[in-house]
């Protein structure tokens, strides 16, 4: 529902007379500066861009994955009959792609939940009200487990299966999950039909990327959302009669979403308002505003001397007027740093992506809000330089 009322609430740069949302700018509805790739940017120089890497994976998993649906659906076979595991899961637990893969449109008498009667909703997209979302918290321990139906017997079956934990050392199961991430692939070729193996290839990618402790890009996550074992291999799909692993491979899906809505409610809340405030207030990196400070203290530094020299040398109040010109560079560097924005850049409608690097603001909003601050910035500017400059001019002259 979450996700929903979302989509419902997007709007195009152009009719949006507001800052536009989180959502708005994942979606790719925004324009430059407040677009998906300055937000990337700004993450980048917070030192958090693992976050957003994450939410667009996942958000690029479950695509494949309503793709897979699509496909399935277009050869005439039903979820019901090609992977009754996952149909049963869809039902009781609910699932983001009900709407795509057909389940909304049957009836929900078979199969009730344990310990109620039957029913279920789907999770994010036409959830209901009293929908529960999936718990993936569990599912490592659960297939950890030692199972008492059969198994293979061939060698290890997942990453945390006792049998492997007693052959292979944490650093060897490490690598061996990174060098899978490595080389899975980013975007599946459309052109064949997408597998269940793909759906596991890219899933897995996303716990050794994300999720895998001790990993490069390792996000943080609360303890229940944390998934300490990535359940099966995308080598090949589980044998049918492993119970545990059908079950798991049935939750690939689903694996990530309750994690991808955390971290987006997590940025959403926290850096995404950093964001707004650095780009739609200001137009100056942070390095950038630091350099104009430095030159504005020496440019005030000059025009402090070149006043006091003008008074001591008795020089005439017509010619004192030149300390206009130091004054105001140097209080138009000063006032620069202190908003972070640079009114003559706003009025050639240029905002700072990298330091000294520029982009063409396009949002109307933003683009609205950063000249009425820079009208506001120049009047101060003004004010103070005619402060300095009546001061200097006006003092009494007294040659040494």
């Amino acid at each position: 529902m979450a996700e929903k009322r979302r989509s419902m609430a997007l709007q195009s740069s152009k009719t949006r007379k507001r800052l536009p949302t989180l959502a708005e700018v994942l979606a790719r509805r925004t324009s430059p500066p407040v677009d998906l790739y300055c937000f990337y940017l700004f993450l980048q120089r917070e030192g958090s861009e693992d976050s957003l890497d994450f939410w667009l994976d996942v958000q690029q998993h479950e695509n494949l994955c309503r793709a897979y649906f699509k496909d399935l659906r277009k050869s005439g076979k039903s979820v019901r009959d090609d992977w009754p595991l996952y149909y049963r899961e869809a039902k009781e637990r609910g699932s983001i792609y009900n709407k795509v893969n057909g389940i909304n449109e049957e009836g929900f008498e078979e199969f009730p939940s344990q310990g109620g009667p039957a029913g279920g909703s789907s999770i994010g997209h036409g959830r209901g009200a009293g929908a529960e979302t999936p718990d993936f918290s569990n599912l490592s321990h659960g297939i950890e487990a030692t199972t008492t139906g059969e198994r293979p017997t061939n060698g290890p079956r997942f990453p945390g299966d006792p049998d492997y934990l007693a052959q292979q050392t944490r650093a060897e199961r490490k690598h061996m999950l990174a060098k899978r991430a490595s080389v899975a692939p980013t975007v599946i070729s459309r052109s064949t039909a997408i597998t269940r193996i793909d759906l596991v290839a890219s899933a897995e990618r996303i716990y050794a990327r994300y999720l895998l402790p001790g990993s490069e890009k390792e996000i943080y996550l609360p303890g229940p959302l944390r998934i300490t074992s990535f359940p099966i291999s995308s080598g090949s799909l589980p044998h049918p009669q492993d119970e545990e692993q059908q079950r798991a491979l049935a939750r690939v899906p689903d694996m990530f979403h309750a994690q991808k809505e955390y971290v987006f409610r997590t940025m959403e809340a926290d850096v995404f308002p950093r964001f707004l405030r650095s780009k739609a207030f200001g137009n100056l990196t942070p390095i950038s505003a630091l350099v104009r400070l430095s030159l504005g203290l020496l440019a005030l530094w000059a025009a402090l001397a070149t006043g006091f020299s003008f008074i001591f040398l008795d020089v005439e109040r017509t010619k004192r007027l030149w300390v206009i010109l130091p004054f105001s560079i140097a209080v138009l560097l000063i006032i620069s740093h202190q908003y972070e924005l640079d009114p003559i850049l706003v009025f050639l409608s240029q905002s700072e992506t990298t330091p000294f690097h520029l982009i063409r603001i396009r949002e109307p909003y933003v683009k609205k809000l950063l000249l009425q601050r820079s009208l506001g910035v120049l009047l101060l500017i003004a004010l103070i330089t005619a402060a300095l400059t009546v001061l200097f001019v006006f003092v009494p002259g007294h040659r040494l």
